[in-house]
Parts: C-alpha cells; structure tokens; sequence
C-alpha cells in the first residue's frame, strides 16, 4: 500500500531560519565587539538579548515538535532537538565570550580573536543559508561543506593563536584569559559544525525515503 511521505512542518521550518537569522546577528555583533573593544563594550547587551531571543526560539521549537503529538513528521524528534540544541550553542558561546571580555578586564582585543570571530561570521551565514535550502528542498551540501572548511580554518587559526600566546611569554594570567577566550570562540564555530553534521544526517534520510 502506497503511503504519502509526510510533509515538513512549515511552521517548524520557519523557527529554524528564525532561529539561524539570530545566529547570524549575533555573530556580527560579536564580530564588531573585538573590532574596536572596549570602546563598543555596550555591544555585550545587545549579544545578551541575542542569547535570550535564542532561548525562546529553543522553547518555540521544542514546544511545536510537542505539538504535533503522534503525527507522523517530516523530521525526526531527535533531529530536531540536535539542531535546535546546536542553534542555540553557537549564541551560548557567543554571548560567554562576550561575557569572557568584561570578567577578564580584557584592554584591547587581540587580531587572532578577531580572526576567529570574522570566520563565525562566515560559518553563521552559511548555517542560514543550509537552513533556507531545508525549507525550499535546495542542496544542503555547498554549505555544508564550507562550514566544515571554515571550523578547520577556525581550528588552525585558535592553536596558531594560543602557541603564540605560549611563545611570547606574556604575563601568565593574561595567557590563561584569552586562551579561555579562544577556547570559546572556536566553540562556537563547533558549534556551526554540529549544526552541519546534523543537516547531513537529514540530507540522507531524505535521500533513503
């Protein structure tokens, strides 16, 4: 017996590019904030609502899966809790490296971190794009593949950073702040990362159905 494939939930779509157009505007913000810190530190509040918006979209989400009871989805549920998990690490981790400048009494940025933060930059507006194409039914794997080229350019551009933080000998309580720094940053390109492992694994159970 023939059965129709269920339809993706418009609604569910529409909360996802939601949430990935919240990824991208934190990003820039974050992005802008190392460029010219401390003089653009009231940037941390805006991130912070960023981080809050990002929080209810995750409930937004979650709560339209609950929704749809027992109906049969076009998603998996637990699809749907990686990707909005995913979403919802990448401003976590923006808004704590935000946070990580202030607690650490941080005078001026450094150009790695800065770096680090143009390629989140890069990483978010692919992750929106991917997540416009799981709407519309475009290939997903152009972007996929550049958000897996960018968290290796992240990777290699956050140890460069912290071997050189080692190298230069700086002051030991400097090293360890903005290698707490790093640490996050290239957290939430991870994060971008996980969003396109998860977006791989929907490309091919679409493939299979």
């Amino acid at each position: 017996m023939w059965v129709a494939k269920p339809k993706p939930d418009p609604e569910l779509l529409a909360l996802f590019e939601e949430s990935a157009r919240n990824v991208q505007r934190v990003a820039l913000l974050l992005r802008d904030l190392l460029t010219d810190y401390p003089e653009q530190a009231a940037l941390a509040r805006d991130i912070l609502l960023c981080e809050q918006e990002g929080d209810r979209i995750a409930h937004d989400i979650l709560h339209r899966l609950a929704s749809n009871g027992r109906r049969r989805a076009a998603l998996d549920a637990a699809d749907v809790h990686a990707l909005t998990g995913a979403l919802d690490d990448i401003v976590d981790f923006a808004e704590e490296a935000a946070d990580q400048l202030s607690l650490y009494g941080v005078e001026a940025p450094m150009e790695q971190a800065q770096a680090v933060a143009e390629v989140l930059v890069t990483c978010a507006e692919e992750v929106a794009a991917a997540l416009r194409g799981l709407r519309t039914g475009a290939a997903l794997a152009p972007h996929l593949f550049e958000i897996h080229r960018l968290e290796n350019e992240a990777d290699r551009l956050q140890r460069a950073a912290v071997t050189g933080l080692f190298a230069n000998g700086i002051d030991p309580m400097v090293l360890i702040r903005w290698k707490d720094i790093f640490d996050t940053l290239e957290a939430a390109v991870d994060a971008c990362e996980s969003v396109a492992n998860v977006l791989e694994g929907i490309a091919i159970k679409r493939a299979q159905a």
